[in-house]
């Protein structure tokens, strides 16, 4: 006989799309866009696989609902805010902050056939801006594409390093170092020495510099605002 005070497992708990797809924010976090199955998300939430179709049609609105949960952490620019450089700067910030945290998203956040509210709402914000600041429609398409080229790239580069921090970074390169022909290869074996094995050195902080860079080139587009 079954025990009236047994604990209720996760099947008892009542399936919703936003639970849905948050247990699969969670399961792609853990192993990956490709370790986002059916399968493997049902047992997370305890259920037969069956019962997710009451709530996402398939893998497609998994992943769609996922991308938009995502695009929702990012900061939305203010098209009233003091200054769209500014703006695009916080909101590329934030993106490569977001993208830190779920990096099986970085090559998904524009692949969606179907974006939902917080994608939608994310681009059409961009837009806001810099329309707003005087941008032309053809310069707006060129600005995000260049940014947004940046940003991903820039967390796509970071998510696959083969290291983590300075010291990481200081152990490699002496590895590297101890196991190269120095002669063959001078300049780098002197931008290591010189520069990544220097105190200080911090990769992370090209994204800085970078960002800076795209920001200025945006500024000089023909319909840019002129201070």
């Amino acid at each position: 006989m079954q025990r009236s005070d047994a604990t209720p497992g996760p099947s008892r708990t009542p399936l919703s799309r936003a639970r849905v797809l948050n247990a699969a924010l969670d399961l792609a976090d853990a192993q990956g866009a490709d370790g986002l199955t059916i399968r493997a998300l049902a047992g997370a939430l305890g259920v037969k696989p069956m019962a997710l179709y009451h709530h996402v049609q398939n893998k497609d609105a998994i992943l769609d609902g996922v991308v938009d949960l995502v695009f929702a952490e990012l900061d939305l620019p203010d098209p009233n805010g003091p200054s769209w450089v500014g703006e695009l700067r916080r909101r590329a910030e934030s993106m490569r902050t977001v993208l830190g945290r779920h990096r099986w998203a970085i090559g998904l956040m524009e692949s969606r056939r179907a974006p939902g509210p917080a994608t939608l709402r994310h681009h059409d914000a961009v837009i806001a801006l810099l329309h707003a600041a005087g941008f032309s429609f053809g310069d707006i398409a060129h600005a995000v594409a260049f940014l947004d080229a940046f940003v991903y790239g820039f967390a796509l580069q970071e998510a696959m390093l083969p290291f983590e921090g300075t010291d990481e970074v200081h152990e490699l390169a002496e590895e590297v170092l101890a196991a190269m022909p120095a002669n063959e290869y001078p300049y780098f074996v002197a931008f290591a020495r010189e520069h990544v094995l220097q105190p200080g050195y911090d990769f992370s902080a090209e994204f800085a510099v970078g960002l800076g860079f795209v920001l200025d080139s945006i500024a000089g587009l023909p319909s840019a605002p002129r201070s």
